[in-house]
């Protein structure tokens, strides 16, 4: 049983009674279902504190009255709380207004704490999986319909104000000497389009002059032809970030596909192919040198000592590339390994001039993308190519956004400082 006992100008004092029976599972259940119920009376008590008392009210220049109080379901984190409000109407009629749910900042039906931790938790997980975890770990039963429409309502806010919504840094631990930026693409299922496309990831990562990172900013778009809302929002991204650390050296760190380095090069002072990535084409070389299987040690020696030699010698990119003419040559390769080979020395010849890892090394500078691979990963890969998804542009997008909100720290919580100053009908 839960009672309001005693209420205040600014607090609210609730009795509850809990019982104590069975196991300390059962224990546990009584005491959820009782913490919930007193998060339910406070809420109740908590939103009719932002309705009016029924006066005439103005909404920019338009007088409106009250039509009486009606009842209303909002959903909490504890359950659902009903309460009477007022809601309003202009002498000619027309759209209903209610203050309460503008003063209280609701999200489509839900409590402002509410429908932030369904669109963390979509964010995260599928709808159903969402719904399992309310109702197990929270004593919460959903409609998954309404978890995607607060999650999908809450992704437009989202998408919708990255143009204009700014987001502070961290307290920082130390000053930031370097700022490494670097973007990717991962294959998604496509609902809409035949097969796979690319959507992408990219990543502002802050370095201090031991080389720690101290921050990294991620970004992350639904595959779209061009990739121009991506990079403008990367763009912008940059131009904070130079404003705010303007005496950094901007790196830019990426694979070798062109696109990527067209971009970089406009935006970076010093760019380098991903380490990482370089080593991939080792591994080829590698491969033709020891073919047999019973060569696999070798084969690993041979690989591990050319790439210690990558990052430490200056003249490595041109041994490499003659190492991979020699091996071109040899008449015992299959041709899937002399294609491979061709394909090292290509790569090995064309981004040369980005390959200056015994400099960065010694300058105590990043030299792979890691942090970018792990975004692909951990931002795309993982929430949005689970068996049996497909995605259309607009789903992708709103999961990528909200992803990219949580997974960078602080700007969840800004996000939601953003709604509860502007409301979340800013975006219409």
């Amino acid at each position: 049983m839960v009672q309001v006992v005693r209420r205040s100008s600014d607090e609210v004092t609730i009795e509850v009674t809990v019982r104590l029976s069975g196991g300390l599972m059962d224990m546990e259940e009584a005491i959820l279902e009782a913490s919930n119920a007193v998060g339910r009376c406070a809420t109740e008590e908590a939103l009719g504190r932002f309705d009016t008392d029924g006066s005439p009210i103005c909404v920019g220049e338009t007088k409106l009255t009250a039509r009486g109080r009606n009842p209303k379901v909002y959903q909490s984190p504890y359950g659902e709380v009903q309460v009477e409000r007022y809601v309003y109407q202009t002498s000619r009629g027309g759209r209903i207004h209610c203050p309460l749910e503008h003063r209280a900042r609701i999200v489509h039906g839900a409590t402002p704490r509410f429908a932030s931790q369904l669109s963390h938790k979509y964010a995260q997980l599928n709808v159903r999986a969402v719904q399992r975890d309310l109702e197990q770990n929270h004593g919460r039963k959903i409609a998954t319909s309404y978890i995607q429409n607060v999650a999908d309502y809450v992704g437009t806010i989202a998408t919708a104000k990255e143009e204009t919504w700014e987001y502070a840094l961290p307290q920082l631990d130390a000053p930031i000497a370097t700022v490494v930026i670097s973007l990717d693409g991962a294959m998604i299922p496509m609902a809409d389009s035949a097969g796979y496309r690319e959507a992408m990831a990219g990543t502002l990562s802050f370095y201090d002059h031991d080389g720690e990172r101290q921050h990294t900013v991620y970004l992350a778009a639904a595959p779209e032809y061009g990739k121009q809302t991506f990079l403008a929002r990367l763009e912008r991204e940059i131009a904070r970030a130079k404003q705010q650390f303007p005496d950094a050296l901007y790196l830019g760190i990426a694979d070798g596909a062109y696109t990527n380095w067209t971009f970089l090069e406009q935006h970076t002072q010093r760019q380098l192919i991903d380490f990482f990535h370089a080593t991939e084409y080792i591994a080829k070389l590698a491969q033709a040198q020891y073919p047999q299987r019973r060569d696999a040690q070798r084969r690993a020696d041979w690989q591990r000592s050319h790439c210690h030699t990558l990052k430490h010698d200056p003249e490595a990119p041109d041994r490499l590339i003659g190492e991979a003419t020699r091996l071109a040559h040899r008449s015992a390769l299959s041709q899937k390994l002399r294609d491979e080979v061709r394909a090292a020395r290509t790569y090995f010849d064309n981004h040369r001039h980005q390959m200056d890892y015994p400099t960065f090394v010694a300058d105590g500078l990043p030299v792979g993308s890691g942090v970018t691979e792990a975004a692909c990963k951990t931002l795309v890969k993982q929430r949005l190519c689970a068996s049996g998804m497909r995605w259309k542009r607009k789903g992708a997008g709103i999961v990528l956004s909200l992803r990219a909100l949580s997974h960078t720290v602080g700007r969840w919580a800004q996000f939601w400082e953003k709604i509860d100053q502007f409301g979340a009908e800013c975006f219409g």
